[in-house]
C-alpha cells in the first residue's frame, strides 16, 4: 500500500474537516479513521475501472451522506420523544398546546412551529386510533346485529333502485333493468303492483311525500309519474306455512324463504360468497301482479339516459338528473320545464333533494357534486363540492345541514353545508361505494358496494357493522342501493343489487355502539 507523506495526510485531514463542518457532522477523528481506512483497503480489493482516486471521493461523500442520515434519525427521535412528553404533560394538564413551552436550546429555536404542527397531528390521530380501539372494546361487549328477513324475488334483471313509501300502506318499490319498477309486500315478500309504462332500463323509484304517486327515471330519455292503488295481503298464519309449500311444490314452483339467523348473529360474517348457488335460468316473475301501463305524466326534454329522479318538499315539482350533463326541475301538473340545472362537465349519475327544504343536490363522473338552492325564486344558486377524485356515484341529504356523498373512489364523505371547504369526516373502503343512504333517526350512513359488501357507518366516519354475507344468504353480485325505513319494526333496512333481488334486513344498534 502506497504511504502518504506528513504534508498531505494533514492537508487531507483538513479537508475532511471542513466537508464535516459544512455537513454538520458528529463524529470523532479515531472512529472516522478507523472506518476510512477498513473501507479504502476494501476498495483496493475490488475490482474497478475508475481510479482509486475517484472511487476514495465517492466513498468519503457516501459516508458522509450515511452519518448525515444517521444524525437525522438521531435527531427525529429525540424529536418524537420530545412530543411525547409533551402529549403526555397536555393531558394531564388538559390545556391547550401553544408552541412555547418546549425544551430549551435548539429544539425551542429551531422547531416551535413544527413541533407544534405535529403535535397536533399526532394528537388527532391517537384520538381517531383510540377511538376506534374503544369501538372495537364495546363491539365485543355490545355487538351489532343485522338480522335478513326477507327477500324480494321476482325481477329478471339487475336491480338499480328502490325505495319505500312515505304514506300509509308502507310498500316497498324497485326499479330494474328489465324494464319494470315493482311494488313489494314488506311482510310477505308478494309483489303487489307492476309497472309497465318505460321502453328502458328503470333506473330510480322515488315515492310522492302525502299520496299515492310514484316517479320513475329510465333509459328510454323520460321520467314518469304513475299513481298505484295497492292492497297489503294478510300474513299467512305459520301453520299454514307448510300448506304453502307443499302447494307450490307440487305446482313446480318454489320461493326461496330466506333461512332464519340467530338474534345473536353478529354483522360481521366475512365468508366469501360463492356463486354456484345462483340459477342459471331466468328468475320467474310473479304471474298474478297486477300491472299498470300507462303514466299519469310522461317529463321529456332530456337528450340521453335520465338516470335519477326526486320529488321536491311538497311534491309539485320534480327533479331529474341526465347522461346529458343536464339537471332539469319541472312542474308535475303541467309537465312544463321550469328549470335547467347546467355546468357539470360530464354525466349526471344521481340527484337527491332536502326533506324540508327547497334544495337539491346532483353528482356527476366529473368528480364534483354540486348544491342548487331554489329557496330564494329569484336567485338560483349553485356550490360545486370538490372532494373526490373519481366518479360521485350519489349525494344525499340528511334531516340536519349535512350532505354525504359516496364515490368510485372507494371514500365516503361527510360534509357541513354551512362550511363546505372541506368534509367534517372521511370513510375510507376497499370498494366503490354506490348509491348511500342516511337513517332519520339513528343518523346511520348505509354504503353498498360494487363488491358485495354492505357496510354501516355513524355520521362521524366510525363503522357500526357489516351486514352478513354467505353462501346461504346476502347478495351475489355488487349492492346497488340501500334505503331505510323508519316505520316498519320488522324490516329497517332495505338493499338491492345486480343479483335480480332485494332483501329486507332488522338492523340493531345498541347505544352504546352509537357513541363517540
Amino acid at each position: 500500500m502506497p504511504v502518504e507523506s506528513g504534508t498531505s495526510a494533514a492537508a487531507r485531514q483538513a479537508k475532511q474537516k471542513r466537508k464535516s463542518h459544512s455537513l454538520s457532522i458528529r463524529r470523532t477523528n479515531s472512529t472516522e479513521q478507523d472506518r476510512s481506512g477498513l473501507q479504502r483497503e476494501m476498495l483496493e480489493g475490488q475490482d474497478s475501472k475508475l481510479p482509486l482516486s475517484l472511487r476514495s471521493n465517492l466513498l468519503d461523500m457516501f459516508s458522509q451522506i450515511e452519518r448525515e442520515f444517521e444524525n437525522l434519525y438521531i435527531e427525529n427521535l429525540e424529536l418524537r420523544r420530545e412530543i411525547e412528553t409533551l402529549n403526555d404533560r397536555l393531558a394531564a394538564d388538559g390545556q391547550t398546546f401553544e408552541g412555547a413551552d418546549l425544551a430549551k436550546g435548539a429544539l425551542k429555536t429551531k422547531a416551535s412551529h413544527s413541533t407544534s404542527q405535529l403535535s397536533q397531528k399526532l394528537k388527532t390521530t391517537y384520538k381517531a386510533s383510540t377511538s376506534k380501539i374503544v369501538s372495537s372494546f364495546k363491539a365485543t361487549t355490545s355487538r351489532a346485529v343485522c338480522q335478513l328477513v326477507r327477500e324480494y324475488v321476482g325481477h329478471r334483471d339487475g336491480i338499480w333502485d328502490l325505495g319505500v313509501t312515505r304514506t300509509q300502506p308502507v310498500v316497498l318499490g324497485t326499479a330494474s333493468a328489465d324494464h319494470t319498477a315493482m311494488l313489494w309486500s314488506i311482510e310477505t315478500g308478494k309483489c303487489l303492483l307492476k309497472y309497465l309504462g318505460h321502453q328502458g332500463s328503470v333506473n330510480s323509484i322515488k315515492f310522492h311525500p302525502t299520496e299515492q304517486m310514484a316517479l320513475t327515471a329510465s333509459g328510454d330519455q323520460t321520467a314518469h309519474v304513475w299513481r298505484y292503488m295497492v292492497q297489503l295481503p294478510t300474513p299467512q298464519p305459520v301453520a299454514d306455512m307448510s300448506v304453502s309449500i307443499r302447494s307450490s311444490l307440487m305446482r313446480g314452483s318454489f320461493y326461496r324463504f330466506p333461512l332464519p339467523m340467530s338474534p345473536q348473529t353478529p354483522c360481521e360474517d366475512d365468508v366469501d360468497f360463492s356463486d354456484k348457488d345462483e340459477a342459471d335460468g331466468e328468475v320467474e316473475g310473479p304471474n298474478d301482479c297486477p300491472s299498470v301501463r300507462v303514466a299519469t305524466t310522461t317529463l321529456r326534454s332530456h337528450q340521453g339516459v335520465v338516470i335519477a329522479a326526486d320529488w321536491l318538499v311538497g311534491g309539485k315539482q320534480v327533479v331529474t338528473a341526465s347522461w346529458d350533463r343536464a339537471a332539469n326541475l319541472y312542474d308535475v301538473e303541467t309537465s312544463e320545464l321550469v328549470h335547467s340545472l347546467t355546468g357539470h362537465d360530464q354525466e349526471l349519475t344521481h340527484c337527491c333533494t332536502h326533506p324540508t327544504q327547497r334544495l337539491v343536490v346532483t353528482s356527476s363522473r366529473d368528480t364534483t357534486f354540486r348544491l342548487w338552492d331554489f329557496r330564494d325564486p329569484s336567485i338560483h344558486s349553485v356550490n360545486v363540492f370538490q372532494g373526490h377524485t373519481d366518479t360521485v356515484t350519489s349525494a344525499v341529504f340528511t334531516v340536519g345541514d349535512n350532505v354525504v356523498s359516496g364515490s368510485d373512489d372507494r371514500t365516503v364523505k361527510v360534509w357541513d353545508l354551512k362550511n363546505m371547504r372541506s368534509p367534517i369526516a372521511t370513510i375510507r373502503t376497499d370498494s366503490a361505494v354506490n348509491r348511500i343512504s342516511v337513517s332519520v333517526n339513528q343518523r346511520i350512513i348505509a354504503l353498498p358496494h360494487d363488491n358485495r359488501q354492505v357496510r354501516l357507518f355513524d355520521m362521524s366516519g366510525v363503522r357500526l357493522a357489516r351486514l352478513p354475507r354467505s353462501n346461504r344468504q346476502g347478495h351475489r353480485r355488487m349492492v346497488c342501493c340501500s334505503a331505510w325505513c323508519e316505520d316498519n319494526a320488522s324490516c329497517n333496512l332495505f338493499t338491492c343489487g345486480f343479483d335480480r333481488q332485494a332483501i329486507g334486513w332488522n338492523i340493531n344498534i345498541p347505544a352504546l355502539l352509537q357513541e363517540k
